[in-house]
């Protein structure tokens, strides 16, 4: 195996090529990236998407290490990062890629991961709109 595993919350931009160089590995057949980005509409919003806010609690990295070690084992290798503070539509907000023997299971974890990551990872958005608006999505 090549790669160092990721498993990160930052403020800073995001990069596929060094998710891929993670998950890096010679057994692997297939690699399944999947890249969240922000979009100008939301089922939550009245109007137009412009921005969002990320917060983070203290703990939501530790809890991504602990969703890669639950999610990575021996022929899968998973890299996972979620950035937080403003984003703007089209910025890079999450960026998970999993490789592994066979593409099945390369899809099936990266899906179980990236729904992981929006279910237990303490990571609460606020969503900006065009017309001033702001609200917030995933709060406890």
């Amino acid at each position: 195996m090549t790669g160092t595993p990721i498993a990160r919350v930052t403020t800073d931009e995001l990069q596929l090529a060094a998710h891929l160089a993670a998950v890096d590995d010679p057994r692997a057949g297939a690699v399944v990236t999947f890249v969240g980005q922000i979009r100008d509409h939301d089922p939550e919003a009245t109007g137009r998407v412009v921005s969002l806010d990320y917060t983070a609690h203290p703990d939501a990295e530790r809890v991504l290490e602990g969703l890669v070690a639950r999610h990575a084992r021996d022929g899968v290798r998973v890299a996972v990062s979620h950035r937080i503070g403003h984003l703007e539509v089209g910025d890079i907000a999450l960026i998970a890629c999993v490789s592994s023997a066979h593409r099945g299971e390369a899809y099936d974890v990266s899906r179980a991961l990236v729904e992981d990551v929006k279910s237990e990872v303490p990571i609460w958005k606020q969503q900006h709109e065009a017309d001033g608006a702001a609200s917030w999505v995933g709060l406890p």
